[in-house]
């Protein structure tokens, strides 16, 4: 219906155009936080709180290991950090095994 958008089920009615543009804070940005509550963003330097370990590598990833320069996604299986790690390359971390630097 033109510019209006209808809920076939209940019959609610919106423009999709106005929850951007003055709605709430969060409408279309995922705020994403670490093991202790701070919150993350693009860019930020974060270490590993806890040991991981890797798949196809003899060891993994120890709990005190820097890493700078992430970028949050949405991931799959909550992993919503993407990032490259020394030694490793590129991975994804979940937010709550990382604590920001």
């Amino acid at each position: 219906m033109n510019a209006l958008v209808v809920c076939p089920e209940c019959g609610h009615e919106w423009v999709p155009a106005e929850e951007g543009a003055g709605g709430s804070a969060d409408a279309g940005e995922q705020v994403v936080k670490d093991a202790v509550g701070n919150v993350l963003s693009d860019g930020d330097t974060v270490t590993v709180v806890k040991a991981l370990k890797v798949k196809g590598s003899p060891s993994g990833i120890k709990a005190g290991t820097k890493v700078r320069n992430i970028r949050l996604i949405d991931g799959v299986d909550g992993h919503d950090i993407d990032c490259k790690i020394d030694g490793f390359g590129a991975m994804q971390l979940k937010s709550s095994v990382v604590k920001k630097a």
